[in-house]
């Protein structure tokens, strides 16, 4: 058993350090625990050097594949994370929440394409009632909502990816569709599904496998292999990857109809059932009486419902999720 002298001197340590030595030990990487907690990488190696002094232990340490936690370290992750929770739950879920006058800070992780289709209309709402609110929203990442503790107020993702373990709501729906440039000499108003399978794809991934992209995963539950030529970190990049080129691209209606405006691109229906996306949003379960929380989620939840409707799904669409990829 670890004697008081031998780990800190509460006389000496910030608590506010804590929230800190949580997203490291979580994260177990000093630019990722930055990012959660909003410091610079240069800041939060300053409070990992900190966190070192107070503690007498190094904490994280390299190794082959990355940083990885010493056994003191280790021990502290379900502590830390408990009093964390406890605070939250005694303290901040029990305040009462004015928009009007809070200065409340959100971190929301999000796709480009659930920017553009849901919250650019809803922080409209949030800069009109809640002026001094501010919203962070970090980039999606493909394992961000399979951990437990999402150290985010809200992530969004297609339905098919939400745990399980952790409550969630869909805020609306899409149907997928292909786009490609309006100058190619093969492509007409239709795609035949042997254009769709030979001709090379433009495709959009979240993880650092290139091999885990969306576009893939869809076709190949309809039965279809694609031939990925280019891989790009966003749906926005699509339009201008496919110009000038016979390449396809595979994303939401809602935002192609979008982006046709401001690209030379057609919309040409896909030639394959694919499922109807289900976007929803998920949260930890100690947010659930967060009446700042509950703001916000009224607000997406409003917003989606004040979408445009999507036109009845093709008679083949199905109403489930991709396959994951097996490893």
């Amino acid at each position: 058993m670890l004697r008081d002298q031998d780990v800190m001197d509460l006389h000496g340590f910030d608590l506010n350090l804590l929230v800190a030595l949580d997203a490291l030990l979580a994260e177990k990487s000093v630019t990722n625990a930055g990012r959660r907690v909003h410091l610079s990488q240069s800041a939060m190696s300053g409070v990992l050097a900190r966190l070192r002094h107070a503690l007498n232990d190094k904490l994280l340490v390299a190794s082959r594949g990355g940083m990885t936690l010493t056994p003191l370290a280790e021990s502290l992750v379900e502590p830390v994370r408990s009093i964390l929770e406890q605070v939250h739950r005694t303290i901040i879920v029990n305040v009462p929440f004015d928009p009007a006058t809070s200065r409340r800070v959100f971190t929301i992780a999000a796709s480009d394409y659930a920017v553009t289709v849901i919250l650019t209309d809803a922080l409209r709402r949030v800069s009109r009632d809640a002026p001094g609110v501010t919203v962070v929203i970090i980039p999606l990442r493909e394992r961000t909502s399979e951990s437990e503790d999402l150290g985010l107020d809200l992530v969004i993702i297609p339905k098919a990816y939400a745990p399980a373990s952790l409550p969630h709501e869909v805020l609306f729906e899409d149907a997928f569709t292909a786009i490609v440039w309006s100058g190619h000499s093969s492509v007409g108003n239709t795609l035949h599904p042997d254009q769709y399978r030979h001709f090379p794809h433009a495709v959009v991934s979240f993880s650092d496998d290139a091999r885990i992209n969306y576009a893939e995963r869809l076709a190949e539950q309809a039965g279809f292999e694609l031939h990925a030529q280019v891989v790009a970190p966003s749906y926005h990049a699509l339009p201008a990857l496919i110009v000038g080129t016979d390449r396809i691209a595979t994303l939401q209606m809602r935002l192609a109809e979008k982006l046709a405006a401001s690209y030379p691109i057609r919309v040409v229906p896909l030639p394959l059932p694919l499922p109807v996306l289900q976007e929803a949003m998920v949260w930890h379960p100690r947010l659930d009486r967060d009446a700042a929380h509950a703001w916000l989620r009224g607000v997406l939840r409003e917003t989606a419902a004040a979408l445009p409707a999507m036109g009845h799904a093709p008679h083949d669409a199905v109403q489930h999720g991709p396959r994951r990829r097996r490893a």
